[in-house]
């Protein structure tokens, strides 16, 4: 480009075609010549401003160009670092946001954790609690089993021991319930025709109770027993204490008559007539003193 600016040297240089007119004036007057360089020089300067100012013009827009490159550069490099710069700043606002999000997911999955042992805890307490409830429940059912057992057993007692009222020949007596029933289980086999087993219960019974409200009755199905079962001495013996101990009992006729019965069944002929002759004597209007007059007939005389 320097070549190409208008300076002393170049004026100092003859174009050749300024040569060539110069050798064709060689043969004119001294001063012609010089007017005729200077007009050259004048041309030769014309023609070089005319070279060097386009020239020089685009020099200038070279230089607007690069001016306008550099600070488009500078711009994109300006934009490069603030978009670094705004992109370090999301990542790191990144890295914190996920720091965070990682610390709070951390903190749930702890919460969750803790919740779900608190649940744990707590099904577990459920099932211990709903274990106890089922045994208490049992205990408290067998609270109250007991309960009704020892109530009823306590109910029981107090029968037992509270007299109740029975009519026993016409008469209203306060007997013990259990003497009650064990007079009644007596009776009872004695019905069913075990005169052996019926005996021992009558017998206990009179021993167990002595002058209970049964002595005579039991006495008098004491003999019984004793004559089903063929001991007769036995029921001599029961049958007499009976009519000895009551008279005037409604079976006291009949159990004159077993009497002169278990006489004669021990070959007492003797003694079962006295016998059926007392019977006659003391009760004529019995039926058992009719039955008597009968079997008296039938005794041999010995």
């Amino acid at each position: 480009m320097k070549g190409m600016l208008p300076s002393d040297a170049a004026f100092g240089r003859i174009p050749p075609s300024a040569q060539w007119g110069l050798s064709q004036s060689r043969g004119a007057t001294p001063k012609a010549g010089q007017r005729r360089f200077r007009g050259l020089r004048w041309a030769g300067l014309a023609a070089a401003l005319a070279v060097a100012l386009p020239a020089h013009a685009q020099l200038f827009k070279d230089d607007e160009a690069r001016k306008a490159v550099i600070d488009l550069r500078a711009r994109v490099t300006q934009s490069e670092d603030a978009a670094k710069a705004r992109e370090a700043e999301l990542t790191t606002a990144l890295t914190r946001l996920n720091a965070q999000l990682v610390e709070q997911i951390g903190a749930l999955r702890r919460s969750l954790l803790d919740m779900n042992n608190q649940l744990e805890t707590m099904r577990a307490d459920l099932a211990t609690m709903r274990g106890a409830n089922e045994t208490l429940q049992r205990d408290v059912a067998e609270l109250q089993r007991r309960s009704r057992d020892i109530g009823q057993t306590l109910d029981d007692r107090l029968r037992r021991l509270e007299p109740v009222k029975v009519t026993i020949d016409g008469r209203e007596y306060s007997v013990d319930p259990e003497e009650r029933k064990t007079f009644d289980d007596a009776m009872a086999v004695m019905r069913g025709g075990d005169f052996e087993r019926a005996a021992a219960s009558l017998s206990n019974f009179q021993r167990r109770y002595a002058g209970s409200p049964y002595t005579n009755q039991a006495r008098f199905w004491l003999g019984n027993a004793l004559y089903g079962k063929r001991d007769y001495k036995g029921a001599i013996d029961a049958f007499r204490a009976f009519v000895t101990g009551a008279p005037d009992h409604p079976r006291a006729p009949e159990a004159l008559l077993a009497l002169a019965n278990s006489q004669a069944e021990m070959r007492d002929n003797r003694g079962a007539r006295l016998t059926l002759q007392d019977l006659i004597k003391t009760y004529p209007a019995s039926e058992a003193a009719q039955a008597g007059k009968d079997r008296l007939a039938s005794l041999p005389a010995r």
